[in-house]
């Protein structure tokens, strides 16, 4: 009897210890089934960013070929340089920072004072003019563009970089407006009434707290706005005559007599990318913390 009250709780460890085996393996052979997912989803999205650099530095012959090359034979710069020497591309890259600069600078001062307004004060309509912030961005913007083209045509805007711009505001706008709400709510208002009690105004408040602590938030918004100017080309292309449009226009208007110029249009795609990631890097330090700091706050 004493024998065998002694091996019962003997046994109970070796099965913990074969389900902990078995856990770590069944943990082991998921996390290898999930790398192995994300392998070769990574390769698939990064093929076509291949294909466009693969193709920028081939020759017209390799470009044409029938068999496909995965690696330059003779790699060269041509398609840089025709791309640099082709119609309005300079004017049309001058045009696109003028118009996404202006835009994305304008739809943050209107849209900070909008979303300091709605998280900060309480009037008539507050509730009203956040669901309306919410009902804009559900109408597909393309389903505007010809109210938008007769509105502009009549106060003398289309075919001008002005009138683009305040498009692309309006466009970026609203979910400025509500990104910037979110982190002006997660500012404490008691940090306002100290100020306040110090003998601040309401202008000091405003630049010395709120805005400080919304720079996060600003880089964040900023990096949507940016990106979604630049990569816009139906409106601009709409409006805009070729000499007043922007790069990814131009993208979609590289044709030739013979066909496409795929060597140049895809050099023009590497050059077009390159203000985007020069952004980022400019700003990548405060982009981590915008995208959380307001994650929480709604």
């Amino acid at each position: 009897m004493v024998a065998t009250t002694a091996a019962a709780p003997a046994a109970r460890p070796r099965r913990r210890v074969d389900d902990g085996v078995m856990t770590v393996g069944r943990s082991r052979a998921g996390t290898i089934a999930a790398n192995t997912i994300g392998v070769i989803f990574s390769l698939f999205m990064l093929f076509p960013v291949y294909w466009v650099l693969n193709t920028a530095f081939k020759p017209p012959t390799e470009v044409l070929a029938l068999t496909p090359t995965f690696v330059p034979t003779h790699p060269t710069f041509d398609n840089f340089l025709s791309a640099f020497k082709a119609q309005y591309f300079l004017q049309d890259m001058l045009n696109g920072l003028v118009v996404t600069l202006m835009a994305v600078a304008g739809a943050l001062v209107v849209g900070f004072l909008a979303a300091l307004a709605i998280a900060r004060f309480k009037f008539f309509g507050r509730k009203g003019i956040i669901l309306v912030i919410l009902a804009v961005q559900l109408v597909p913007f393309i389903a505007l563009l010809i109210p938008l083209f007769l509105m502009l045509q009549r106060v003398s805007l289309t075919d001008s970089l002005i009138g683009v711009s305040i498009t692309y505001l309006v466009l970026i706008l609203p979910y400025t407006v509500w990104t910037l709400r979110g982190f002006i709510s997660g500012i404490p208002r008691e940090l306002d009434e100290a100020a306040l009690i110090d003998g601040c105004t309401r202008g000091q408040v405003f630049w010395r707290i709120i805005l400080p602590l919304t720079g996060p938030g600003l880089v964040a918004t900023s990096v949507y706005g940016f990106i979604q100017a630049w990569n816009e080309f139906i409106i601009i292309n709409t409006l805009n005559s070729p000499a007043k449009q922007n790069l990814m226009a131009w993208l979609l208007q590289n044709q030739t007599t013979r066909g496409t110029a795929w060597g140049p249009l895809m050099a023009g795609a590497i050059i077009t990318s390159i203000p985007v990631v020069v952004f980022f890097l400019i700003i990548q330090r405060n982009i981590a913390t915008g995208l959380t700091a307001g994650a929480v706050k709604g």
